[in-house]
């Protein structure tokens, strides 16, 4: 059992040192090297947990999912009302402040250059964008329920909302300092609010 507790926790550790090298110098530049000298590690023991750079940033687009999830999570709480839980879901995704990760915004965005490029990166990526459609998806159905509009556009809006979020994480990464701070957290709430307001009586 410690066996495989070490080894989960040095996989980690390796794609936590692949998320710091492509958010401050790309993919193309995360060379094994890098990699090992960002963890601290010894090459060989990269290649012995990970047969290539490719198997480790599918290894991290995991993680990252996770710490989507947790982050929703923290900030969720114990609320149960539908309209508050998609504030929450929106808040973990684009705000400010606690558990904000700027890295990781510049990763995924790397990331999501990989996919076009990279069969096996384009499948669980494409995993991950649906299982944020499906959450998405229900918190809306849930307000638009509650506000006794029709759910069926909610999967339309919830394609719209993550299209925004992609689009806040681009241009954070590479025209932050132009943007109003908090701007993207601020705009897609209004965006969601208007369009459950707009939504046809069910």
């Amino acid at each position: 059992m410690a066996r495989s507790s070490n080894t989960e926790a040095r996989r980690a550790e390796i794609a936590g040192a692949l998320l710091a090298v492509i958010a401050r110098h790309g993919y193309e530049k995360a060379t094994v090297q890098a990699i090992a000298a960002q963890a601290g590690l010894a090459p060989g023991l990269i290649h012995y947990h990970f047969k290539s750079k490719q198997e480790i940033l599918v290894s991290l687009i995991g993680a990252l999912a996770q710490a989507a999830h947790t982050r929703y999570v923290a900030v969720l709480g114990d609320e149960v009302a539908p309209l508050p839980r998609l504030r929450a879901y929106l808040h973990a995704r684009l705000g400010l402040g606690e558990g904000a990760a700027p890295d990781i915004v510049s990763a995924w965005v790397m990331i999501g250059a990989e996919a076009v490029r990279q069969p096996e990166v384009r499948a669980v990526y494409r995993q991950m964008v649906a299982d944020e459609l499906a959450l998405l998806t229900t918190l809306l159905a849930d307000c638009l329920r509650e506000r006794e509009r029709d759910t069926r556009g909610a999967a339309t809006l919830a394609a719209g909302l993550a299209a925004l979020i992609e689009g806040a994480y681009q241009l954070s990464s590479a025209a932050a300092e132009v943007l109003p701070a908090g701007y993207a957290v601020a705009a897609a709430t209004a965006y969601a609010e208007l369009a459950i307001a707009a939504a046809p009586a069910a």
